[in-house]
């Protein structure tokens, strides 16, 4: 047994010593390619960057190269999408969110074997600075965004390099679903979303979805409105029911806010004659559809008028306008980004905007052969049957639905003054998807504290927004749009989620 044991530790060693000799003979045999290798000093990674040291280097964005730079020599920062090795030469795909622009490198007396290699082996997805000469493409290269210009490498440092795995290959989460190749599944694309967002269509989506955010904002600064901000913890459920997300609230409950909807209105009585604001909206809603989320950024406006709440309806009206219109001219890249992956029809829209009244609605889904109510509430299959009729009728994927029933409306909207049964409200609809609901509020604290009551809402929970009525208050309406529902049915995508930067649903929660 004890000659055994040396046995065994004496071909221990020998099998450590074999490991460093091969260790020692791969270091001096890389040793001496570094001593033969002329291009060392153009290429490699970098030190970490910690703001260390300022120079006057230009760097050219992607997107920015242009004929008239053709034959400088161009700095450019992107990341290595794909890298191909053929003979004496490499060509490299560089990205930069959704711009690409082929490299060529070719061995000469200043680009060594070496750093061919190099630049073929660098993980794909990893940041890399490289300077170039920028020549016309001989061919266009179809691959790239930049189709007929590429550049004649001369450097290439690694910034930040990528694990040499990836979870998703970008290709694959950029490629249509009906395309030659694998695909990427929704779950695995959130599960990774870093990587997913930098896919061209994803990066397309959300500059669309800034846009949209940024022309509400301009639509109604250039209109007399102010922007506020309301709590979002708040001591009763905005809308009552049970879809609301409590918390506790130093040792009694409180709420996340399923609206601003109250202070809005409490910012009009105030006398911020119009408002809007632009924050999250939560609710506890477990539904697992193609247009939920528990949580999403609403845009939201409120405003006094003088005489009938159709002139909100013409505020929001033409604010949608200006917003499809604004998309349309400022976004036009990125939707044919967007489409070249997930195809959709034009969005179309009329001017000035298109408004139903409710019961004329309903005789249209009637004459369609559904059997529904003077006062039911449209089901989402209506919806979107009455979005296909009013199409054919008008050719617009926008419309205004106005005069909802009474019934099927929260607690503070006005009713109808000639039919009580049917009501001051409004909903807003894109490719036959509700986007906005919105009214008329009721402004007289009597009237409030009665369909609060009739609603089962205990009046000393909302006591401090009745209050709000007692001291004069302008007649005023609103509504409230789900920024990411707009970007979706626009683009015409078929979830939500797409147009969520880290989406939450009842089944999700991370990242």
């Amino acid at each position: 047994a004890v000659v055994s044991t040396q046995s065994g530790h004496y071909g221990r060693e020998a099998k450590e010593a074999k490991k460093a000799e091969t260790q020692a003979r791969l270091k001096a045999e890389a040793e001496a390619r570094d001593a033969d290798d002329y291009s060392k000093e153009r290429y490699g990674l970098l030190p970490i960057n910690n703001s260390g040291v300022k120079t006057d280097k230009k760097w050219v964005e992607v997107e920015d190269l242009s004929k008239d730079l053709v034959d400088s020599t161009v700095l450019v920062r992107g990341r290595v999408h794909a890298a191909r090795l053929t003979g004496k030469q490499c060509f490299l795909k560089l990205r930069h969110r959704y711009y690409s622009v082929q490299v060529l490198y070719s061995v000469d007396e200043k680009i060594s074997k070496q750093m061919l290699k190099y630049i073929a082996g660098c993980p794909k997805e990893s940041i890399v600075d490289l300077t170039g000469t920028l020549v016309l493409a001989a061919t266009p290269v179809e691959s790239c965004s930049q189709k007929n210009l590429e550049i004649q490498g001369h450097t290439f440092h690694v910034v930040s390099e990528a694990l040499p795995q990836l979870p998703l290959q970008i290709d694959d989460a950029s490629r249509p679903l009906d395309g030659d190749g694998p695909v990427v599944k929704q779950d695995t694309r959130l599960d990774n979303r870093i990587l997913d967002l930098r896919t061209p269509t994803n990066q397309a989506i959300f500059r669309v979805g800034h846009g949209v955010v940024a022309l509400f904002r301009e639509y109604l600064s250039n209109n007399g409105f102010t922007e506020i901000h309301t709590p979002k913890i708040i001591s009763a459920a905005s809308e009552g029911g049970a879809n609301v997300f409590e918390l506790t609230y130093f040792k009694r409950k409180a709420y996340l806010a399923q609206s601003p909807q109250l202070y809005k209105q409490m910012a009009v009585c105030g006398d911020i004659e119009r408002v809007f604001t632009i924050g999250a909206v939560f609710r506890a809603e477990d539904s697992n559809t193609h247009r939920h989320l528990c949580e999403y950024v609403g845009l939201d406006i409120e405003m006094a008028f003088k005489e009938h709440y159709h002139e909100v309806l013409d505020v929001l009206g033409n604010m949608f306008i200006h917003i499809f219109k604004g998309l349309q001219a400022k976004y036009a890249v990125e939707i044919e980004t967007v489409g070249q992956q997930f195809p959709a029809e034009p969005f179309k829209f009329v001017e000035p905007a298109l408004i139903l009244k409710y019961p004329d609605a309903v005789e249209m889904l009637r004459g369609a052969g559904v059997e529904i109510g003077d006062f039911d509430d449209l089901s989402t299959p209506n919806e979107k049957l009455l979005g296909k009729l009013v199409k054919a009728k008008y050719d617009t994927d926008f419309y205004i639905l106005d005069k909802y029933p009474l019934e099927v409306r929260p607690f503070y909207t006005m009713p109808d003054a000639h039919d009580s049964k049917y009501s001051n409200s409004f909903d807003i609809f894109m490719r036959g998807e509700e986007i906005l609901s919105g009214a008329q509020r009721i402004h007289d604290p009597a009237l409030l504290e009665d369909r609060a009551t009739t609603l089962g809402i205990p009046i000393d929970t909302i006591k401090d927004y009745i209050d709000s009525f007692r001291y004069g208050s302008s007649p005023h309406g609103g509504g409230g749009v789900g920024s990411e529902r707009v970007v979706m049915l626009f683009l015409g995508l078929d979830n939500i989620r797409k147009t969520n930067l880290f989406p939450r649903d009842p089944k999700r929660l991370t990242p």
